[in-house]
């Protein structure tokens, strides 16, 4: 899981990157909210999880980890795009409020399964 969560942290970091030079290149940050989620939730959250992968959690690759990984990028996905309609000014706040929600929501549940590996690990290492 380790390289999955690599991989993707550095494909968000050049999306991430690309858009923060377009913001700079063209003098309008108006994306910056959606430059800032793509860094933090896509980038640092997702190389953060694999290192805890690969340090912590013995780069387990079953089940619950699957599902918390693509939990964890079906949430930071839905909210970039999200923010990115938003801030791009292509849909109304209310038409995508409720995507926005839902997978903020989903990358907390992303976070408490995180949670849960480390709980089930530790009472693997007692």
């Amino acid at each position: 899981m380790d390289k999955k969560f690599i991989l993707t942290a550095l494909g968000y970091a050049i999306i991430g990157m690309v858009l923060g030079i377009f913001m700079a290149a063209t003098k309008d940050h108006g994306q910056h909210v959606t430059h800032a989620h793509i860094m933090l939730i896509g980038f640092v959250v997702s190389f953060i999880y694999a290192l805890c992968h690969k340090l912590w959690l013995n780069n387990t690759n079953s089940k619950l980890a699957v599902i918390q990984y693509y939990i964890h990028q079906a949430g930071t996905l839905f909210v970039i795009i999200g923010l990115f309609l938003y801030y791009g000014s292509f849909v109304a706040i209310e038409t995508i409020d409720p995507v926005l929600a839902i997978s903020s929501i989903t990358i907390l549940v992303g976070m408490i399964l995180m949670k849960v590996l480390f709980i089930q690990s530790s009472k693997n290492t007692s």
